[in-house]
């Protein structure tokens, strides 16, 4: 601005020189002019000054508010990186920290495992410490019943006396439990065989022949020996053929005559064989009663 000022002023002043030299114009045309020119010129000069200003004023302006969008960009900038940093941070210690609960978890499900596999031994042993327990207090149990039932037995000459009492009394319930006490608690006495027979005789009469056969062969089984065997035998024929199992106590008396010919028994299988019809055959020697 401050240029083109000294150019108007340069050229006024150049025409005026020019227009004195020629002579063309009188002196006060001139200094009239010239006044109207200066005047010109500083009204130029006035608006050139005062547009200066503004344009100075509108680009300090222009330039402060450059400036304040530049610290504002540079703050969102520092702001934005800020926040990247922030993030990127946060989402390696988030990485960071989900491996580290990954490891924990993974660390938990191992210690679990390994205390299920722990709890399923201690179980079992548990269960085998009760089932033990079980066993110890059931033959604890069975010990005390046996106990008990020997205290409350009486002694086996005392038993078998007394049933063989109510047996002959015709006390046929009492006899038959007696005899059946005798045989459980004393299984192994030479009595035990003919305990076996009475109980047997008992079902005979009454009418239950498939038990009585089955009493009869516990005495010919485990006592064939002893006192009742012919007895037992002979009186086995007798269920055999009352439960019509005619041939088989055929056999049976026929063995009674076989084996103890002389004897009592003997004489009663050949005169029911004679009964029914069939030949006897007997042969010599003997077995005591």
């Amino acid at each position: 601005m401050r240029i083109l000022h000294h150019r108007v002023f340069f050229a006024v002043l150049a025409a005026v020189l020019t227009a004195g030299v020629m002579g063309v114009t009188p002196a006060w045309a001139v200094n009239r002019e010239l006044v109207e020119l200066q005047t010109q010129v500083q009204q130029l000069s006035d608006q050139v000054t005062t547009l200066k200003q503004s344009l100075d004023e509108r680009m300090g302006v222009l330039k402060n508010l450059m400036d304040q969008n530049t610290d504002s960009i540079n703050k969102v900038t520092s702001a934005i990186s800020n926040m990247q940093a922030t993030l990127q941070k946060e989402q390696s210690d988030t990485s960071n920290h989900v491996d580290q609960l990954s490891g924990q978890l993974q660390a938990l499900n191992d210690s679990l495992d390994e205390l299920k596999a722990r709890l399923g031994k201690v179980t079992k042993q548990l269960e085998d410490l009760q089932a033990a327990q079980q066993n110890l207090a059931a033959q604890q149990n069975q010990q005390a019943q046996q106990q008990q039932q020997q205290l409350a037995v009486p002694p086996p000459d005392v038993l078998y006396n007394n049933a063989l009492r109510d047996h002959n009394g015709g006390n046929v319930d009492l006899a038959k439990q007696e005899f059946s006490d005798y045989v459980k608690n004393y299984p192994n006495t030479d009595l035990a065989g003919n305990a076996y027979f009475y109980l047997a005789e008992m079902d005979f009469r009454a009418g239950n022949y498939p038990q009585a056969i089955k009493g009869y062969d516990q005495v010919l089984q485990s006592f064939p020996d002893g006192s009742k065997a012919a007895s037992a035998e002979l009186k086995k024929g007798f269920a055999l053929i009352e439960s019509g199992q005619k041939d088989a106590g055929i056999t049976a008396l026929r063995h009674v005559v076989q084996r103890y010919p002389r004897s009592n028994e003997a004489l009663q299988a050949k005169d029911r064989l004679r009964k029914l019809g069939v030949a006897t055959t007997a042969s010599s020697g003997r077995r005591g009663e």
